[in-house]
């Protein structure tokens, strides 16, 4: 007697929906994406024509800050988790461990474009000119003793011209993100530890006790100069209005957006242009990203062809629709790697770190 061999091929689909029953979910039938409240808009829009355009549903996107969203990301596999999270910083290597430990194996990065961070204020006071000294100065928890080497002291500036005297005699209030914003990373980075490196002995510090450089550079002073305001820039913007002597952090695209409410402080002598964060002059210019759990692609309707949109030449190029909502284009070069990297999945490494 013959034996009948039944092959059963199981879909990767049904394959996925029956580990979600093993986490106590249902099998999800759309995109969900978490992460930086500047990387919201574009991402917002971009699941808005996705939706429009295709048969799949539109991507539910949430702002819960770049941190906020790394932590949802990379803390498993599984349709309870987010298939993608936006980031204003790029993934430390940190996170990119503790995303292996939990079984994210295999995240994929794309760039997606430029932002700059920017220093506003209300329309109807003068335009601020600051330099990152200056911001470094005012928002620093400590700062160096004057005419001291070595030395620091807590903050002792209440107005900007006891900072410098071009400076308005206006009280130090400065809205910003708290620590789980992307936002407030770069601002660290790029604002106040370049502020902190105008002082020679600091500088040296970078090598000799990097904790204690850190801990100069990066701590805010906490007694009301500066105001945590949550991760939702358009609340900043709102406060502006409200407060004309005050200026607040947040992302290029919110100032393009509203340049009937607010304007931009010069940076170092440079304003917070287009034209200046695309061509790098803008000192506080910094990448756009998002990053995508390869293990998610094929098992939740859509992806590929979310990834396919937002990496075209409409989306994201330089006459795309995201340049009309403030997002600095990369260079054609730029544009063509990224796009075979969402399009091959290229996962990234801890050695493409730094």
């Amino acid at each position: 007697m013959k034996k009948l061999i039944v092959i059963m091929i199981i879909p990767a689909s049904l394959l996925f929906f029956g580990m979600a029953q093993a986490f106590g979910g249902a099998a999800r039938d759309y995109i969900t994406i978490v992460g930086s409240s500047t990387v919201y808009p574009f991402a917002t829009v971009v699941a808005e024509n996705f939706g429009k355009k295709t048969r799949f549903k539109t991507p539910k996107v949430e702002s819960t800050g770049s941190g906020g969203g790394h932590k949802l990301f990379g803390a498993g596999i599984g349709i309870n988790h987010p298939d993608i999270t936006n980031s204003s910083s790029r993934i430390t290597k940190s996170q990119l461990k503790k995303d292996f430990s939990n079984g994210v194996k295999e995240v994929v990065e794309v760039k997606i474009g430029y932002d700059g961070i920017v220093v506003a204020n209300s329309r109807q006071s003068p335009v601020f000119r600051l330099t990152r000294k200056d911001l470094f100065l005012g928002l620093a928890k400590q700062v160096p003793v004057t005419g001291d080497t070595g030395a620091l002291q807590p903050n002792p500036y209440e107005t900007w011209n006891q900072i410098n005297p071009s400076l308005p005699d206006t009280k130090i209030e400065v809205l910003g993100p708290p620590p789980t914003s992307g936002t407030r990373d770069a601002f660290m980075e790029l604002a106040m530890e370049a502020g902190a490196n105008t002082f020679t002995w600091i500088v040296n510090l970078k090598t000799i006790d990097n904790k204690r450089y850190k801990i100069i550079c990066d701590t805010i002073r906490e007694d009301g100069a500066y105001i945590e305001a949550g991760e939702n820039d358009n609340l900043i913007v709102e406060k502006l209005i409200k407060a004309p002597e005050a200026l607040g952090v947040l992302g290029f695209s919110f100032l393009d957006q509203n340049t009937d409410k607010i304007q931009g402080t010069f940076i170092d002598g440079v304003q917070p242009t287009f034209e200046a964060i695309a061509d790098g002059f803008y000192p506080l210019s910094r990448p756009l990203y998002f990053y995508i759990k390869k293990a998610h692609v094929d098992n939740i309707p859509g992806m590929r062809s979310y990834l396919a949109e937002f990496t075209s030449e409409n989306t994201w190029g330089d006459d795309g629709y995201l340049t009309a909502k403030g997002l600095i284009p990369m260079p054609m070069a730029e544009r063509q790697h990224y796009r075979k990297v969402a399009e091959q999945l290229i996962p990234l490494t801890l050695d493409d770190l730094n």
